[in-house]
């Protein structure tokens, strides 16, 4: 049964949102996803905007073939409000619960081109092209920040902003964008945003576990939360923070239930035709994040960053996970995280 936005945050559970992740979070994840619980809310990746960008067919095949049944938003990255305007306006006509306005994303191959976190240097400018989209989007229109470019307190001047300008939804990643997924993070600068704002807010940003999770919640009064790498580590995290919720205890897979995810999502990484090296080479991509859960010595990490073929990648994968007992998949104590 498909779940609108509107009877989404109707609903007064707290809304747990995927983060979208470039060349992780696609179709292919999303089905996959589904199978360990599935998320309240969908953001696709982030979909690139120029002057004489158009959608690609990627995207709209994840918008026409949505297979969860929940609100999908389309992330929009870029700097020129005329191509964001007309690329929205292509998206009216689509399933879409809300367009996003990426103001965090803190790679510098996307904040040097003053796109993403990068906008966050000029506020005049992130002023000028909030309104300009809120007054284009005739539907719901988010955006998700970050809390400055280099200085958590650049932030009271962004929400005014995003005060003004009436969002729809606000998604709040709790460091700026020179921290990028330092250890640490500024809960209080999300509460802050939920005292400042009209619209729901949704927490992002270092967190691992349920019980972390509950905490957050409670520390920032987020309508909700958003989770992207300690997904992809642990793709049973929202239904341990579900039972953290309503006071069960979380339960968590065995080393033989982790590999089965990690050899489903090896076969959802590319089409059955695709060259295995670069099959191989994706998933290392999700196995960086699924490594700093997997032992504490990083050993794990260090093996699968030598395989070359989809043989070596299930060998070490065994090596570590066939056993019976539990895994959190949390970092260790020693890890980075880096939600």
């Amino acid at each position: 049964m498909f779940v609108s936005l509107e009877g989404l945050l109707a609903d007064p559970a707290p809304v747990l949102a995927l983060a979208p992740m470039k060349a992780v979070t696609d179709l292919a994840f999303w089905r996959l996803f589904l199978r360990y619980g599935g998320a309240d809310l969908y953001t696709t990746e982030y979909v690139r905007v120029h002057v004489t960008s158009r959608l690609g067919p990627e995207i709209l095949q994840t918008v026409r073939e949505n297979p969860t049944g929940r609100p999908v938003i389309v992330q929009l990255l870029g700097n020129d409000p005329q191509a964001l305007v007309r690329i929205a306006k292509e998206l009216a006509g689509l399933a879409v619960a809300a367009i996003e306005l990426n103001l965090g994303c803190p790679a510098p191959i996307v904040h040097r081109k003053f796109s993403g976190g990068g906008l966050l240097r000029d506020h005049n400018r992130v002023d000028k092209l909030v309104g300009t989209l809120r007054d284009a989007i005739v539907g719901k229109f988010s955006v998700k920040t970050r809390l400055g470019f280099t200085n958590p307190r650049e932030f009271d001047d962004l929400l005014a902003i995003y005060a003004k300008h009436h969002l729809d939804l606000l998604v709040v990643h709790g460091r700026t964008v020179a921290e990028q997924y330092q250890p640490g993070v500024h809960y209080d600068a999300i509460a802050q945003a939920v005292a400042a704002v009209s619209c729901p807010v949704l927490a992002n940003g270092g967190i691992d576990t349920a019980p972390q999770a509950q905490q957050v919640l409670r520390q920032t009064g987020a309508r909700g939360l958003m989770i992207g790498r300690a997904a992809i580590r642990n793709p049973w995290i929202f239904g341990q923070i579900r039972k953290q919720l309503r006071g069960e205890i979380p339960t968590y897979p065995s080393g033989r239930e982790v590999l089965a995810y990690v050899l489903a999502l090896y076969e959802a990484s590319g089409p059955p035709d695709a060259r295995e090296e670069l099959q191989v080479q994706k998933l290392k991509r999700c196995l960086s994040y699924l490594g700093v859960g997997i032992d504490p010595k990083r050993e794990f990490l260090r093996q699968v960053l030598r395989v070359t073929t989809r043989q070596e990648l299930e060998a070490v994968c065994l090596r570590f996970m066939d056993h019976e007992r539990p895994m959190p998949l949390a970092p260790f104590s020693d890890a980075v995280s880096t939600d």
